[in-house]
């Protein structure tokens, strides 16, 4: 499997609400910036990652200009993401245009994220 499937698969899983730590790699120089956090290590990563899933629901994943290229040992990615989940304390439901930034390693014969940056996507 190559770098743009283990991305469209994260697209997958957070569509259908599976865990999203397994993506990162199990390290303590691992980044995730999201819309309203930034988290640091894979320890806080997979923590803030699963507090998301157990909060939310009903995702819709829409990639609009997905990007990416692939070396032997590293790959990064950029994509135009629109993002919808209904928030599950609330009921509401939230909806955002995203920029999506990252970058990958290989380890072993997977692709991890070692920094992914998602943000929203304002017109000046």
């Amino acid at each position: 499997m190559g770098a743009e499937d283990t991305v469209h698969d994260y697209y997958e899983a957070l569509r259908r609400g599976d865990p999203l730590h397994p993506f990162f790699a199990a390290r303590e120089d691992v980044v995730k910036f999201g819309i309203s956090e930034r988290l640091t290590g894979y320890d806080e990563i997979a923590a803030g990652l699963c507090e998301q899933t157990n909060a939310t629901a009903d995702w819709n994943v829409e990639s609009e200009r997905f990007r990416v290229v692939e070396e032997s040992e590293f790959a990064r990615f950029s994509d135009d993401v629109r993002l919808a989940w209904v928030d599950a304390r609330t009921g509401l439901r939230r909806a955002f245009d995203t920029r999506w930034s990252g970058v990958l390693e290989r380890d072993e014969d997977e692709w991890v994220f070692t920094g992914m940056h998602v943000s929203i996507a304002r017109e000046l």
